[in-house]
């Protein structure tokens, strides 16, 4: 059965998750960014939310994890807790 590994950074808008993602873009410290930045309680795991299946987290987060490449920062995407950057640390399909 397939599933991912996958941190992310919960902000209130738009804006501020870009801007995040150009700091990391930029050579910042994800979890870091998590710890200072993040709304979601997985920020004291800097970010960390596990691994889980497709169907648990919410559609938006869903489609996106489960489709992007592996390493790579996506986001801002958008669901009706904020907006997140989403990373996807491991995958098996």
């Amino acid at each position: 059965m397939a599933h991912a590994s996958a941190r992310h950074i919960l902000v209130s808008t738009e804006a501020k998750a870009q801007e995040l993602k150009t700091a990391i873009e930029n050579g910042a410290d994800f979890a870091q960014l998590a710890k200072e930045n993040s709304s979601c309680p997985s920020s004291r795991q800097g970010g960390e939310l596990g691994t889980f299946g497709p169907g648990e987290m919410v559609r938006e987060f869903d489609e996106v994890v489960f489709s992007a490449p592996v390493n790579q920062v996506q986001g801002p995407v958008k669901t009706q807790f904020g907006y997140h950057l989403v990373e996807v640390t491991d995958r098996q399909d």
